[in-house]
């Protein structure tokens, strides 16, 4: 594989605040190609994985706040599986694990009541 020129870098900035227990209770973010006037925005949450290309392996670093409610933390992940799902279409073209995936995003968003529960297969 060719390795391809760089014309610039830019930058993504994270600062976390921590309390006395090293616990999150503040994100910060901002992107450098995506300024806010306001500075830095807030965020009760972030994942980030990374795959390194050496090793084969993905690194990942999930934080959350200590202010995170669990309903919060359920729409989060729901909207993260659906993103990744999306993500998996785009670069594999795998229509039929991508639908897969898509049952199981769904069946995810009816159990934590993000998503209104399909009672067409109810009995009654």
């Amino acid at each position: 594989m060719t390795q391809k020129k760089v014309d610039h870098y830019s930058d993504i900035v994270l600062k976390i605040g921590l309390d006395e227990s090293n616990i999150p209770v503040e994100i910060q973010w901002q992107a450098q190609d995506n300024p806010n006037p306001d500075g830095p925005q807030l965020c009760k949450a972030f994942l980030l994985s990374l795959f390194d290309e050496t090793n084969k392996d993905t690194l990942k670093i999930d934080l959350w706040t200590s202010e995170m409610q669990m309903i919060e933390m359920d729409r989060f992940m729901f909207q993260t599986l659906r993103g990744l799902a999306d993500t998996y279409l785009r670069a594999t073209n795998n229509n039929k694990l991508f639908a897969e995936m898509q049952q199981f995003i769904t069946y995810f968003g009816e159990q934590t009541e993000i998503l209104p529960k399909d009672n067409s297969l109810s009995i009654e």
